[in-house]
């Protein structure tokens, strides 16, 4: 297994200084993932340059997805759905100009009932679709991450469903999502299509975004299904708990690289 350990970012000052810290602690690459707050706030440019010359690479781009009553890419109102679209090309000019080749979306908000689902799925893949084609247009690919609970996403038929909408379309698979499937029956299925991780741990009840072996993951199988489907995307941490440092983290890899 040869790959690049990363870090979800966004909470912090993103000067030289912090990305200089990140290498030095064995980090290869982030995703930028900001409060909702704070997207427009930022320098992408700058943040781009930072991570360059301390030789990080941005490597994806979480889309903004909250509140859902103003973002929702699978809404039935086709007013939203439209706005939510334009807002997120808005979100993938930034991602362009920081440097990012991956932007990370999440296909719906939630709760939804069940049988709203079916109109909930045609809109999102409309949305996708567009979007798809706008990030391809400025040098990224749209990775559709899988979600927990009634989002759409929330299993491999669902994903796959999603994706088809367009050929160009990818996956992010958040390995503490899955609620009603397997993670391994998930990475078998999906694998093709996998091109980053949100690495985390968790219950298997619901998402809890806990340190790798903290939780019920197999994680020995699991990298083990990875390399059998010849992942060779991001191991992006999408986790830092309360007292665990980035020295942590990359000792966290090493220990999960040596089962």
């Amino acid at each position: 297994m040869d790959w690049k350990i990363g870090r979800s970012v966004g909470r912090d000052i993103l000067d030289v200084a912090f990305v200089r810290d990140l290498k030095k602690n064995g980090l290869d690459s982030v995703e930028l993932s900001f409060p909702q707050d704070k997207y427009d706030t930022y320098d992408y440019a700058a943040i781009r340059s930072n991570a360059e010359e301390a030789g990080v690479e941005i490597f994806s781009f979480h889309l903004p997805f909250v509140p859902f009553s103003r973002l929702d890419p699978s809404a039935p109102d086709e007013a939203l759905r439209q706005s939510t679209v334009s807002e997120q090309k808005r979100m993938i000019g930034y991602a362009a100009t920081a440097g990012a080749k991956v932007a990370v979306i999440h296909p719906s908000g939630e709760p939804y009932e069940e049988d709203e689902r079916p109109v909930r799925m045609a809109q999102a893949k409309r949305s996708l679709a567009e979007l798809c084609a706008y990030a391809e247009s400025l040098g990224l690919r749209l990775a559709v991450e899988n979600l927990p609970r009634t989002c759409l996403g929330r299993d491999s038929a669902d994903i796959l469903e999603l994706i088809s909408a367009d050929e160009r379309l990818v996956v992010c698979f958040d390995t503490n999502h899955l609620l009603s499937e397997d993670p391994m029956d998930f990475i078998e299925k999906c694998g093709h299509k996998i091109v980053t991780l949100h690495v985390s741990d968790y219950d298997f009840i619901d998402e809890k975004h806990w340190f790798p072996m903290d939780g019920g993951i197999d994680w020995k199988e699991l990298l083990s299904v990875l390399e059998e489907v010849n992942y060779t995307g991001r191991f992006t941490y999408e986790t830092l708990p309360e007292g665990k440092t980035y020295d942590d983290l990359a000792a966290n890899f090493n220990r999960l690289m040596s089962l």
